[in-house]
């Protein structure tokens, strides 16, 4: 994968035009119109093959907008993942990007509502077995995402800008979100399952 990464950075990366690059569509997730990236060439459509744990095969500056979903969750140095991310956009450029909200899942925890949580991955009778499946899924998931937690990673990261969003009903940039919106399931308006925000790179390079 580092190899096709390579290659592709400096063979086919686009250098100019408009360009949309969804991180880790999977199977049924793939948006055409965009670069969809993922690790599993097998089990994942995807045009580009490549571990998102590295630094993103994209040239400096050239994308205009970043988009993932149910992701990041599952990345072991987020730090790092969101500085790739920043250096790729554009001035001006977005990151949309949701995961698991635990702000949410604390809240229906500690109200003791375990028909919020699901019995995914596994089937559990206890609020606490459902929470575990929600926050840890098989220790699958590296980090606990809250609203606080992700702002301070992307500000740290040189975003100027962090704002949540409703998943699935907003985004402050219909031009490059609108055909993301659909995917975006939620059951709970009032304490969506999903964290979801939208991070800007500012538009004076000399800034960001």
């Amino acid at each position: 994968m580092q190899a096709n990464g390579w290659l592709y950075r400096r063979i086919r990366a686009p250098r100019s035009g408009i360009v949309r690059v969804q991180l880790g569509p999977g199977q049924e997730h793939y948006l055409p119109g965009w670069i969809n990236v993922d690790a599993n060439m097998f089990t994942a459509k995807c045009d580009l093959w490549f571990d998102l744990r590295a630094s993103l095969p994209f040239i400096d500056g050239t994308v205009d907008a970043f988009y993932s979903h149910h992701v990041i969750e599952h990345l072991p140095d987020l730090e790092s993942h969101f500085r790739h991310v920043h250096r790729c956009l554009k001035p001006g450029g977005v990151y949309r990007v949701g995961g698991p909200n635990i702000d949410s899942a604390i809240q229906k925890f500690a109200a003791g509502d375990a028909a919020w949580f699901s019995d995914f991955p596994d089937r559990r009778g206890s609020i606490g077995g459902r929470l575990d499946n929600f926050v840890m899924c098989r220790g699958e998931h590296t980090h606990l995402l809250t609203i606080s937690f992700l702002t301070e990673l992307l500000t740290n990261a040189g975003f100027d800008t962090v704002v949540k969003c409703l998943p699935g009903r907003e985004t402050r940039y219909s031009k490059w979100f609108s055909d993301c919106l659909v995917r975006e399931d939620e059951s709970d308006w009032d304490f969506p399952h999903t964290l979801m925000v939208e991070a800007s790179k500012s538009c004076s390079p000399g800034l960001a």
